[in-house]
């Protein structure tokens, strides 16, 4: 695990040219969605993109999907979190994590998740982080599920709660489903 430096606000990140820009800071949450298995590919075109630097927090349930051999960033689980801190003075990892990042995403944003985030269940690292998050901050969120998950009533209502939150959805897509069946 690589440990977690916090830049003094204002003050550049280091470079070695006559003209030193700040890193972008972005959280990726993944989550137990079969739509994790992009991950790798959600990791490489966000790396394209200049001063951008990225850190990945996962679900267990969001390992089965990709290989973390893949995953060429930090990738923290809920294990990290549980080492790192070992008395009064050491570090919270899910509070570092909130303040070194200047954006979160969360994709995919499975149906278990979205739950738990919409009720303010925080079991894991990824939705403490989520609920310790700055809300001055932008948090985007990616639902991934099954078509009838989706239609479930009680899966608009965690959508809409998470809005109230003040975060962001970015909407499903419609496509053919690992499963077989068609995304409405």
């Amino acid at each position: 695990m690589e440990p977690i430096s916090l830049p003094e606000p204002g003050i550049p990140a280091g470079n070695s040219s006559s003209v030193a820009q700040e890193k972008f800071h972005v959280l990726l949450g993944v989550t137990g969605s079969v739509a994790a298995l992009k991950l790798p590919l959600l990791v490489a075109e966000l790396l394209k993109i200049p001063g951008l630097e990225v850190k990945v927090v996962t679900t267990e349930r969001a390992k089965h999907f990709y290989n973390a051999q893949e995953i060429p960033v930090t990738l923290y689980g809920d294990e990290e979190e549980w080492q790192l801190w070992k008395g009064r003075s050491d570090p919270v990892l899910h509070i570092e994590l909130r303040r070194w990042a200047d954006l979160m995403v969360v994709a995919p944003l499975d149906a278990n998740t979205l739950a738990k985030v919409a009720n303010g269940i925080c079991d894991n690292l990824l939705t403490c982080v989520i609920r310790a998050w700055d809300l001055s901050k932008p948090l985007l969120f990616c639902p991934a599920m099954n078509t009838a998950m989706w239609e479930h009533p009680i899966t608009a209502r965690h959508v809409e709660q998470l809005k109230a939150f003040g975060y962001t959805e970015i909407p499903c897509v419609v496509k053919k489903l690992v499963c077989g069946d068609e995304g409405q």
